[in-house]
């Protein structure tokens, strides 16, 4: 990739225009990681850059920003400009072609505002990007609010990049976040769903959510998780704290690039228990599982989630208390539990919430046993019966055809028969009890 990025600049450098590689490629660069996209700045204009390459279509040619394809590989060319006021908080409503100083003070934080020119291999810094990078901070570039009055998104990325990187955020920078924090919900749900995704998958999600719920952010965009503080658990089942500290823990140990999935049921497991709080022989949360399913798919929908993240969430939080059943669980229920689509998320799920608070693995340790020594079997056998296999037997459809057919396939799993002649002698006695 950055062989076909250092092409175009040097197209574009022979066609008589500066280019350079801007933004987070750079950062990256300089922090010797591999970045994911490679954008480049330039002083040519949408219409330079579609004559001079032969694949482009333009990608916001009104701000200056087209997309060039080389070996079918996307990159985006900007040209340097500086930026209007934002009357939605998100597009600026003009902008301006300028030259490349201007075009770094109009980014958002210094260890993003740098260029990298490729023909002569140096770094171009006007907004001390460097020393920032060096000292691992994120710092806003010029006025903290005016950044994040242009997009509010921002304050998020700030977040995300302080987890991600491992950074700390410059104290004016964070003073602005505080101050407009109430102001994030003027971004899209969409936006700020991306932006939690990535805080939960760095590999430093609970830095990520103790800066949101420090920085007001969290009470904006997930009332549900900061309502979680201050919620007593029984000490004798929860010796680390509250419900927000148990979250905490799970997060901590969620580890990078974890599923998306995994990652947002991990956030939500326990958010019900706030709603179900009551208090008798014992601290209680009685049906807060269900409660906190409704909710969790709720939220789901709220920041706009997949319908098949949000059916596997729900899921998670569900059954994440099902674990402490499987011992008393009969085979075939046993079997159906273990051979769910995505179990290796609630397997892992159950992990991470035994280590935060009783540490007690023996029923993780079953199921990984359970499901290996299955796995050598078969859990999901072609059914002996099928609803036709009933009507040939003299019985009406309805809804207890589910009931027979489940029965049989307990039967089935458990070992009790394994012919379709015993299958049927069974459906046949068992609808006489219905």
């Amino acid at each position: 990739m950055e062989k076909q990025a250092f092409g175009i600049v040097k197209t574009l450098n022979k066609h008589g225009f500066i280019a350079y590689f801007a933004g987070g490629c750079v950062r990256d660069k300089l922090l010797k990681k591999v970045s994911p996209d490679i954008d480049i700045a330039t002083n040519a204009k949408p219409s330079d850059i579609e004559k001079i390459f032969e694949k482009t279509f333009p990608k916001g040619a009104a701000f200056g920003v087209m997309s060039v394809l080389i070996d079918n590989h996307e990159f985006e060319v900007t040209t340097f400009r500086k930026e209007g006021c934002y009357s939605d908080g998100r597009h600026p409503d003009h902008v301006e072609f300028t030259d490349e100083k201007q075009d770094a003070f109009r980014r958002d934080f210094t260890i993003n505002g740098m260029f990298h020119d490729p023909l002569k291999k140096k770094v171009i810094d006007y907004v001390g990007g460097k020393k920032d990078l060096k000292k691992k901070i994120i710092r806003a570039i010029g006025h903290p609010e005016e950044r994040f009055s242009e997009d509010k998104l921002r304050m998020l990325r700030a977040i995300r990049f302080a987890s991600s990187l491992h950074f700390k955020i410059e104290e004016d920078t964070f003073v602005a976040i505080k101050k407009m924090a109430h102001e994030i919900n003027q971004v899209s749900f969409e936006r700020i769903r991306d932006e939690i995704v990535k805080i939960l998958v760095s590999g430093n999600a609970r830095k990520g959510f103790e800066l949101l719920d420090d920085s007001g952010l969290l009470m904006n965009i997930l009332p549900e998780i900061s309502a979680m503080k201050g919620v007593e658990q029984p000490p004798q089942f929860h010796p680390e704290g509250d419900v927000f500290v148990h979250t905490m823990m799970i997060l901590e140990m969620l580890r990078k690039n974890v599923s998306a999935d995994l990652a947002v049921g991990a956030l939500l497991h326990d958010v019900g228990k706030p709603t179900t709080f009551t208090i008798k022989e014992r601290i209680r949360f009685d049906g807060h599982v269900e409660v906190g399913a409704e909710m969790a798919g709720k939220i789901c929908r709220r920041l706009k989630f997949s319908k098949k993240t949000t059916d596997h969430v729900v899921e998670l939080v569900k059954q994440h208390l099902k674990f402490k059943d499987v011992r008393k669980m009969r085979e075939s229920t046993l079997k159906r539990f273990l051979r769910q689509d995505g179990f290796e998320d609630h397997l892992e799920l159950h992990r991470m919430d035994c280590l935060a608070c009783h540490g007690d693995l023996s029923n993780h340790s079953l199921c990984k046993e359970k499901l290996e020594y299955f796995r050598k079997l078969d859990l999901k056998p072609v059914p002996l019966l099928r609803g036709k296999d009933l009507i040939e037997l003299g019985l009406k459809p309805g809804p207890h055809f589910r009931l027979i057919l489940n029965y049989v396939e307990d039967a089935q799993l458990e070992g009790r028969v394994q012919s379709k002649e015993d299958a049927l002698l069974l459906a046949q006695k068992h609808s006489k009890k219905l």
